[in-house]
């Protein structure tokens, strides 16, 4: 199977911003469908458990497809549990939203603008490929980055992105903003509610770039949309109005109280608490560390020399982890250079929770079928995976293909198993619950100073506690204004 991570079409954005819809050309994409990347997207991040909330964004996202060009057509609109704000299309008319962009949003307007300049993309041929510049290799950080959230990752792949936004991705922004605004029209909310939510997008924005600017460090972003703030920007304004000459039957208010019913208690920052605890799961609590064995299988009581292995009912393979002190080498050099490996087919950088790591497949030769090595860095130690066929399983393979489970297929469990290797943070070994949003009403004494005063928060945190009311960089609420506000 082609690598379907490096061929995704999304946009992070800086993980602010619309979905700047980087596109490959139709020959980078291969027979690689949208189904496909779901899959993929999944392996690397959850669906958020709320279904009344999962079921609010697909009814939102059906009315929007109802109004668009494909009426009719089939949509999938998944949430995600992701920190990150971000929201992104692919082809075959997937749409994804993070968890955490609805922190962000203040009412049902604002989150029908996203959904509905996403779906432009697609009914605008955006996630086609047949407008793209950018080939798959020029842009495989990028999109690696918005399934690994790894900000170096991250960051390695936005100089490109700049070189190529103030030119299809400028004009594909403006024609999604266009449409979006006019299927909001036809639903009969304010087409202005999609520049609102674009400019508290462009204030998180200048915000990283502020706190990047203090530690010394760049924040290369997909900004080029935007030379000015959304309020201020003539072309946004421009094809936003265009929508108010749409004729609706009816009109709808903001939908702030639906909204505000649906996200109190939102997850605010990384949900880290784990829900249940699972057979498959090891957990070193001396090392901080845990990861999850493909579901079913069995962890080895005595897996020496290596800290954890595990297998299948039937011990057709097996995978083995174990720390070694690392190096200052990067994990791709450790591999070779440390450990000796002489050679990797489709070796590639991972980021299982944001952290450095590479992997490969090492090839069996004569002596054998190919096995799964991967190295994740995590403080002072390069944890090694290995995965393989059993003996006996391997021999059959050799002897009888069709009989035998084939490498290819066990080794989708071993990648989707190693991806799920993270620390253990203090937060969860103490059992605490991850902070949630909650709304309260201001009053006529209400202030973020006090506000931030009450809650304990420092100086970053009530800067996001402006943010997602929508007060950045000054403004206090008025009194019987609902704020959001995250606690535990």
């Amino acid at each position: 199977m082609p690598n379907i991570r490096r061929q995704i079409i999304t946009a992070p954005l800086t993980r602010v911003l619309f979905c700047v819809s980087l596109v490959l050309t139709p020959s980078a994409w291969g027979a690689v469908t949208g189904e496909e990347i779901y899959k993929e997207v999944l392996e690397g991040t959850a669906i958020y458990d709320d279904p009344k909330l999962d079921a609010y964004i697909k009814n939102l996202g059906a009315e929007i497809v109802a109004v668009s060009e494909m009426a009719g057509e089939e949509f999938t609109f998944t949430l995600l549990d992701s920190p990150d704000l971000n929201a992104f299309a692919t082809r075959d008319n997937y749409v994804y939203v993070n968890r955490g962009l609805l922190n962000y949003v203040s009412n049902e307007a604002q989150l029908v603008s996203v959904l509905a300049h996403e779906v432009a993309h697609i009914t605008r041929n955006h996630v086609t490929g047949q407008e793209g510049k950018a080939t798959g290799a020029q842009i495989l950080s990028t999109i690696a980055a918005v399934l690994s959230g790894s900000n170096e990752v991250y960051e390695a792949g936005m100089a490109y992105a700049n070189s190529i936004i103030r030119g299809h991705g400028r004009r594909n922004e403006l024609e999604a903003d266009e449409a979006g605004a006019e299927y909001m029209a036809k639903l009969g909310y304010a087409p202005k509610e999609m520049i609102s939510m674009l400019s508290i997008m462009k204030d998180y924005e200048t915000l990283q770039k502020d706190r990047a600017k203090a530690k010394g460090a760049s924040k290369q972003t997909y900004h080029g949309i935007f030379s000015s703030h959304p309020r201020n920007d003539s072309r946004l304004r421009t094809v936003v109005s265009k929508a108010n000459a749409v004729k609706s039957t009816k009109t709808r208010d903001n939908g702030a109280s639906r909204y505000r019913q649906l996200t109190d208690g939102l997850i605010w920052g990384e949900n880290f608490l784990a829900k249940e605890k699972k057979p498959e799961r090891f957990s070193n609590m001396r090392l901080r560390v845990r990861f999850d064995f493909p579901k079913d299988w069995v962890q080895d009581s005595n897996p020496s020399p290596f800290m954890a292995s595990g297998a299948p009912e039937d011990k057709t393979a097996t995978l083995k982890m174990r720390p070694i002190a690392r190096t200052s080498q990067s994990p791709e050099e450790y591999l070779y250079n440390f450990l000796k490996v002489s050679q990797l087919k489709d070796g590639k950088a991972i980021a299982p929770a944001r952290l450095k790591g590479f992997s490969g497949i090492l090839p069996g030769g004569d002596k054998g079928p190919d096995s799964r090595i991967a190295v994740v860095y995590f403080k002072l130690n390069a944890y090694l995976f290995i995965g393989e066929l059993s003996d006996q399983q391997a021999t059959t393979e050799q002897k009888t293909p069709a009989k035998a489970k084939s490498f290819a297929e066990v080794d989708k469990q071993f990648v989707a198993a190693i991806n799920t290797f993270r620390p253990i943070s203090s937060r969860e070994i103490a059992g605490q619950k991850p902070k949630t949003i909650r709304y309260v009403k201001a009053t006529s004494a209400t202030t973020f100073d006090k506000l931030s005063k009450a809650l304990n928060l420092n100086a970053v945190d009530r800067e996001d506690l402006r943010i997602i009311n929508g007060y950045y960089p000054s403004g206090e609420p008025k009194a019987g204004d609902w704020i959001k506000i995250f606690k535990q």
